[in-house]
């Protein structure tokens, strides 16, 4: 499959690219180029620059989605047809998938006010999760 999504977006297909799109592959949640350099380190050794440049080139030609942040890091996901948005904690940096679009209604909305074809969009929400939260409780109650 990363040999036809390369082909797909005319680049060159290398070791290293392929590499680093089978293990965006594998991922369920967004991950960083520093995780990816620790999950390529084993296979194929690469300096986490290549490791950008890569990436860039990849959201360049659409084959992945970009984020960044408010923990200051670049986040990158496969670019997927459908889309998701995601919980986010700011404490574990947990990413919990919403399996529904909330904003179905205000693009067609946007559509048909402005005139604007949108063609997608991204939506995360920071937050504290469950478990996090029942941990602060928990160390808040023992201290009383």
């Amino acid at each position: 499959m990363s040999k036809t999504m390369l082909k797909n977006a005319a680049l060159k297909s290398t070791k290293k690219r392929r590499l680093l799109l089978s293990i965006l592959q594998t991922q369920n949640k967004p991950i960083t180029a520093e995780e990816l350099l620790e999950q390529s380190a084993a296979i194929l050794p690469m300096n986490l620059s290549t490791i950008y440049r890569t990436l860039n080139t990849f959201t360049e030609n659409g084959i992945l989605h970009k984020t960044l942040r408010k923990d200051g890091k670049s986040y990158f996901s496969l670019a997927k047809h459908d889309h998701t948005h995601h919980l986010i904690c700011t404490v574990c940096q947990k990413i919990i998938p919403i399996d529904s679009c909330p904003l179905q209604e205000l693009e067609e909305d946007l559509q048909q006010k402005t005139g604007f074809h949108i063609t997608g969009h991204l939506l995360e929400f920071s937050g504290i999760c469950a478990d996090c939260l029942q941990k602060s409780n928990t160390n808040k109650n023992e201290t009383r």
